[in-house]
């Protein structure tokens, strides 16, 4: 298996550090470091882990933080999933077990 290249996104429990319990706290705090962000975004932001970051917006959120950068995003390695050369199957999941269904077998019938 190859490692899988992920992160945790800890937003929410560094603002909860820092007295902000509410993702409205945020907005005028990235608006007075230049970045305008609407309602819904500030609160995707803080809510999901985001796929997409400006440079602009990480700085912002170390700064009204106070956090070095490993706190806000903490890389993280998964197992990623391959494939078996034969059967192009994908591996199982751990967590799975036995629980699999069989093969069916479908036989033909004579007439």
């Amino acid at each position: 298996m190859t490692a899988k290249l992920d992160f945790r996104w800890h937003l929410r429990e560094l603002m909860a550090a820092q007295g902000m319990y509410s993702t409205s706290a945020l907005r005028p705090l990235l608006a007075e470091r230049g970045v305008d962000l609407s309602t819904s975004q500030v609160y995707r932001l803080v809510t999901e882990k985001p796929e997409r970051l400006s440079m602009k917006v990480l700085m912002a959120l170390l700064d009204i933080l106070g956090c070095p950068m490993d706190q806000l995003i903490e890389p993280i390695t998964t197992a990623a999933r391959t494939r078996k050369a034969a059967g192009g199957d994908t591996a199982a999941d751990p967590g799975v077990g036995s629980f699999r269904p069989k093969r069916a077998r479908i036989k033909g019938t004579d007439s």
